[in-house]
């Protein structure tokens, strides 16, 4: 059943998702010294099946959604985003929340760039540009722990591991891109959850904490906040062409930034403020090339 042209409820959605994935990040990093890592990867997880579940019946997707002709190409897409679960709580546990998330961003700008090795695209200038500016960002970011003469390490790893989510999230994205002409974005979803579930639970024999009541409730509200923000980011796309929501995924940004300043109190370095515009401007690059990309081929 298609939904009526509604840009303004898909824009307040796609801006309600972003404030839920805040919420999501700043409960992991709430936890990040209360429990394992592997351990909030299977809350996460476990937590945002419920209500995905909940919204694949209401759309009569599940169980006959879930059919699929293509297990490996699941299993592969699922490899590349729960490892990149992995390294994103990583990341937001080493780094404040605005700079992991921001290196996220590169995200688009490194699946334009890994569809040129993989799917052998056109390197375009575009692409280029994009990757110059995402690059330039990324140096602005880590130019005091390389040129002041004095390495701070755990930033340095945070900064690694936020680079690594940015890739393994491209060729996510790209297993997506694939699969989705075949594919349900329930089965998508769902198999990706599952497998996140999987790989959190191979970490038991590392230890779990035992979680005390606020330890508890944060696991629980991670795995919610999650859910529900892939369930009201997907509803935004289908009440308005990505096009007009593009420009909401930056406001998407503004959320870390006050959470850092107003929950856990940590200023934004000047290197945040000068890398941000770059990186921004990397990804809205390669935006547009696959907006154009896109209307070429139609």
């Amino acid at each position: 059943m298609t939904r009526p042209d509604n840009p303004s409820l898909g824009i307040a959605l796609r801006i309600l998702s972003g404030v839920l994935f805040t919420g999501m990040v700043v409960c992991v990093k709430a936890l990040s010294d209360a429990a394992p890592l592997g351990q909030i990867v299977f809350f996460r997880s476990f937590f945002a099946l419920i209500p995905l579940v909940i919204f694949l019946m209401v759309r009569h997707e599940f169980p006959g959604g879930l059919r699929t002709k293509r297990p490996i190409g699941h299993l592969v897409r699922s490899f590349f985003g729960a490892a990149a679960m992995f390294t994103s709580f990583a990341s937001v546990a080493l780094l404040p929340l605005a700079e992991a998330v921001l290196l996220a961003q590169l995200a688009p700008v490194l699946t334009a760039i890994t569809a040129v090795v993989v799917l052998s695209e056109r390197l375009t200038k575009w692409r280029v540009i994009g990757l110059a500016f995402g690059l330039a960002g990324v140096l602005v970011l880590v130019w005091p722990d390389i040129g002041g003469g004095t390495v701070d390490t755990q930033r340095f790893l945070g900064i690694g591991l936020g680079l690594l989510t940015a890739l393994l999230t491209a060729f996510a994205l790209i297993m997506v891109r694939s699969l989705t002409r075949t594919e349900s974005p329930g089965a998508i979803a769902f198999y990706f959850v599952v497998a996140s579930m999987a790989g959190g639970i191979l970490t038991l024999p590392w230890g779990w904490a035992f979680p005390d009541s606020q330890t508890l409730m944060l696991l629980i509200l991670a795995g919610l906040f999650g859910g529900f923000a892939h369930i009201a980011m997907t509803l935004s796309f289908s009440y308005t062409e990505a096009s007009r929501l593009a420009p909401f995924e930056y406001v998407a940004l503004l959320w870390p930034v006050l959470a850092d300043l107003l929950i856990f109190k940590l200023p934004l370095s000047g290197s945040f403020l000068l890398a941000m515009p770059l990186v921004l401007a990397g990804a809205a690059v390669a935006a547009l090339e696959g907006k154009r990309r896109t209307r070429n081929a139609a």
